[in-house]
C-alpha cells in the first residue's frame, strides 16, 4: 500500500473509511427525511425543498417502472444541469435502473451508439435536445423520449441572465412516443420497493477515450458511494453548507462534486444550466456559497472578470477542481482575492471523479494531490510495468472503491486497462506522472500526447504551465506540428489578452520562451487565435487542434 502520503494527511480525517452500505438513492431518502424542510436545489432564484426533491423522484421513478423500465435496465439522461436533471438521475436509480449520462454536444452518432450499446428503451431529454433523439424512435430500440422544460422550474421573479435553454418557451410539440415532463409526472405512479445493492450498477458515463466509439465505465453504487462519502468529508461538507454547480451533471465530477455529494450531506446546491461568470458571481453573493468545484478554465474566466471585485465573495471557503494545471499567476490572484489556495485534484470517467486531492492545510500548486481514503495509487513503467520510485516518470496506475468494474460490453479492452501488482487490479489511467517524496502526485503528460522533437520528449501541459507565465498570454495549448528535421516540433496556439491584441507578436513569444525554457521546448510555431476549442466540461481539446494540425500539413 503506497503511504509516503500519509506524513501530510488531514489530521481531522482518518486514512480509511468505511462506506454506507446502501444505494446511492438511499442518500437522497435519508436527507429527505432528516431536513424535509432544507433547501436542497437553488435553481436561478427558485428553491426545491428536500422533501419536494424526493416526492418528484418517487413520481417519476414510478412513471419509469410503468413503461416497463426494470431492475438494471439502462436508461438515458440528455439534459443540462437544471432540477429536472438531478429528479431524473435519482428517479432512475430509485427505479432500480443504470443511469446513462449523455454530454448534451452529442448528436445523432453518438446517439445511435449509446441506443445501441445500452439496450435503452427510455430517454430522459431536455427540450432543446428532444429534437436530435426523438427522430430515433422506432428506428432502434429507443421507446419513449419523455421531454422537459427547464423554465417550469424557474422563478419568474428573477433578475438573472437566463441561458436561451431555460428561458425558452416549454416544449409543446406532438411527436409520435415523446411524452411531456408535465405528463408524465402528473400519471401519479408510485414505484415498487427499492432493491439496489452496492453491488448493482448504477451509472455507466461514456469516456471517449484515445481510439474509436465511446466507451461506457460501469460504476457500481458502491463506486458511486465512495467518490460522493470522500468527497463531502474531505471538504468537511455539511447540511449547511452551498455549493455552486457550474460543472455539468453529465460529467462524473460534476456529478459527484455538485450533486451527489451534497446531497448525501443534505447541503444545498446552487445550479446554473450555463457557464457564465457574472451570473456566478451574483450566486455566490446572494446565497453565500461556501464551495464550488470547477474546472481550471472556468476559474480563470472567473477570475479575468473587470468586475470581479464588485462582489462579496467572502463566503467562500473551498474552490477547486482540475481539468487542467492550475497556471500559478492565476492561483496567485485567487489567493489575493479570496484568502483561498485553489485545491486541485485528480480523476476519471473510471474513477468515477477523484482518486487523488491535495489536502487542504498543505496543497501544492500545479499538483495532483495525495491518494484519497483507501486508494493505492503507484507508478509503473509504461512498458515493462516496472514499479518507479520518487521523482521517476511513468504511468499512474490506481485501485481503490471508486475504479471502474470495467467497460461496457468490451471484456477485452478491460482486461487490457488493469495490471495486477502485489496482488490487487490496478487501473492504468493512461496518464504520465510522478510523485514527489512528500507522496504527492504530477501530472506530466498524457501517454499519448507526448511530442517527440528530434529525440526529445517534450511534455506540452508542462509547456503551456511556463507560458501562462507571460503577461500577455490568456490561453494558451500546445500541439505537435510536422517537421521535416525534427520529425515534430513544438507549435502554440495562443489567445491573447485584449491589452496585448496588435501588441505582441509571434517574434515577443518565442523570444520570451527562449529565455523560460530549454531550447527544444520553445514553440517553433506560433498561431494566434480567438479562442481555443474547449469540452462541454470546458476543457481544451488539445486533440482537436492536433488532428487538425497533421491533417493539413499531410
Amino acid at each position: 500500500m503506497f503511504d509516503r502520503h500519509y506524513k501530510v494527511w488531514p489530521k481531522e480525517l482518518p486514512k480509511t473509511m468505511t462506506l454506507p452500505k446502501t444505494s446511492v438513492y438511499t442518500n437522497l431518502e435519508i436527507s429527505a427525511r432528516r431536513y424535509p424542510d432544507h433547501t436542497a436545489i437553488i435553481f436561478y432564484d427558485a428553491p426545491i425543498t428536500y422533501r419536494r426533491l424526493n416526492e418528484e423522484v418517487e413520481t417519476l421513478a414510478g412513471y419509469l417502472q410503468e413503461q416497463g423500465v426494470k431492475k438494471g435496465d439502462r436508461v438515458l439522461l440528455y439534459m443540462q444541469n437544471s432540477p429536472q436533471y438531478v429528479i431524473s438521475y435519482y428517479a432512475i436509480l430509485r427505479a432500480d435502473a443504470v443511469v446513462i449520462p449523455v454530454n448534451p454536444m452529442n448528436r445523432s452518432a453518438e446517439l445511435e451508439h449509446f441506443i445501441a450499446d445500452t439496450g435503452a428503451t427510455v430517454c430522459l431529454a431536455g427540450q432543446e435536445l428532444a429534437g436530435f433523439i426523438a427522430p430515433m424512435i422506432g428506428d432502434s430500440n429507443l421507446d419513449q423520449v419523455v421531454v422537459a422544460s427547464y423554465s417550469t422550474y424557474i422563478d419568474p421573479e428573477t433578475d438573472l441572465d437566463l441561458p436561451a435553454e431555460v428561458a425558452a418557451p416549454v416544449w409543446s410539440r406532438d411527436l409520435p412516443g415523446v411524452v411531456t415532463w408535465e405528463v408524465a409526472m402528473a400519471a401519479g405512479y408510485a414505484p415498487g420497493p427499492h432493491t439496489a445493492t452496492p453491488d448493482d450498477l448504477a451509472v455507466i458515463p461514456y469516456s471517449s477515450g484515445t481510439t474509436g466509439a465511446p466507451k461506457g465505465c460501469m460504476h457500481t453504487h458502491r463506486s458511486v458511494m465512495a467518490t460522493a462519502i470522500h468527497r463531502i468529508f474531505w471538504n468537511l461538507t455539511t447540511p449547511d453548507s452551498v455549493q455552486l454547480a457550474t460543472l455539468p451533471f453529465f460529467h462524473v465530477t460534476g456529478m459527484t462534486g455538485s450533486m451527489n455529494g451534497p446531497i448525501a450531506a443534505g447541503a444545498a446546491s446552487v445550479i446554473m444550466t450555463r457557464w457564465d461568470r457574472t451570473t456566478a458571481s451574483r450566486l455566490i453573493e446572494r446565497y453565500k456559497v461556501t464551495g464550488w468545484t470547477n474546472i481550471v478554465t472556468m476559474a480563470v474566466d472567473f477570475l479575468s472578470n473587470p468586475d470581479i471585485g464588485q462582489y462579496d465573495l467572502s463566503s467562500l471557503n473551498m474552490i477547486g477542481g482540475g481539468g487542467a494545471t492550475m497556471p500559478s499567476a492565476v492561483a496567485e490572484k485567487l489567493k489575493r482575492m479570496t484568502g483561498l489556495d485553489y485545491i486541485e485534484g485528480y480523476g476519471l470517467s473510471e474513477t468515477m471523479a477523484a482518486t487523488h486531492i491535495n489536502p487542504n492545510a498543505h496543497p501544492k500548486s500545479q499538483c495532483l494531490g495525495i491518494p484519497v481514503f483507501d486508494v493505492d495509487s503507484r507508478i509503473i513503467d509504461v512498458d515493462t510495468l516496472e514499479e518507479k520510485g520518487p521523482g521517476e516518470t511513468g504511468e499512474i496506475v490506481s485501485c481503490g472503491p471508486q475504479v471502474t468494474r470495467g467497460y461496457w460490453n468490451r471484456p477485452s479492452e478491460t482486461e487490457a486497462a488493469f495490471v495486477e501488482i502485489d496482488g490487487k487490479q490496478f487501473f492504468r489511467t493512461g496518464d504520465l506522472g510522478y510523485y514527489d517524496e512528500d507522496g504527492y502526485f504530477f501530472m506530466v503528460d498524457r501517454v499519448k500526447r507526448m511530442i517527440n522533437a528530434s529525440g526529445y520528449k517534450v511534455w506540452p501541459s508542462e509547456v503551456e504551465g511556463m507560458m501562462y507565465r507571460h503577461p500577455a498570454i490568456h490561453e494558451v495549448c500546445i500541439i505537435s506540428a510536422p517537421d521535416p528535421k525534427r520529425g515534430e516540433t513544438v507549435k502554440a496556439c495562443i489567445v491573447l489578452t485584449p491589452e496585448a491584441e496588435g501588441q505582441t507578436s509571434a517574434g515577443d513569444i518565442i523570444a520570451w520562451c527562449k529565455e523560460q525554457m530549454a531550447t527544444y521546448k520553445v514553440p517553433t510555431m506560433i498561431d494566434f487565435v480567438d479562442q481555443l476549442p474547449k469540452s462541454p466540461t470546458g476543457k481544451l481539446m488539445w486533440r482537436a487542434l492536433q488532428e487538425e494540425e497533421w491533417k493539413e500539413k499531410s
